[in-house]
């Protein structure tokens, strides 16, 4: 038995048990909604359509399409216009959480601490042999 999860589409009670995220009849509306925004998707000239496009046809919730990219089940390979947003700037992305300019900021502000640590501890080992005589 799984637990008791309210569901956060419609936010009636289902028993959660980490297969779905949704209640029963959410995830049979989900289903529905990706077949039409996958049939969409395939006709050719729709190929390169961004996520606003396709939310505005097919009346989609945006967040939907992000799941759907972000789990692999739309494959941005075979549609290079869509994505999820990036945890740190919301920026669409294709892999990870953080998008490739955050990704960048957040190792060179790893790569400045750890040789601002390494530094620190120059200084510190110096200091340690270093004797301090007082005035007499």
């Amino acid at each position: 038995m799984g637990e008791v999860r309210d569901c956060p589409t419609c936010g009636s009670l289902f028993s959660y048990s980490g297969l779905r995220e949704v209640c029963g009849p959410c995830a049979t509306a989900e289903e529905k909604k990706y077949d039409e925004v996958y049939a969409f998707l395939r006709r050719r000239e729709n190929r390169a359509a961004t996520i606003e496009r396709i939310v505005e046809v097919t009346g989609a919730d945006p967040g939907l399409l992000h799941k759907w990219v972000k789990k692999g089940r739309i494959q941005t390979a075979l549609f290079p216009n869509l994505g999820y947003p990036c945890d740190q700037c919301g920026r669409l992305t294709v892999e990870g959480k953080l998008c490739g300019d955050c990704r960048d900021e957040l190792e060179n502000g790893l790569e400045l601490f750890e040789a601002a640590k390494d530094f620190r501890q120059r200084i510190a080992d110096s200091e340690k042999g270093t004797y301090h005589r007082g005035h007499n």
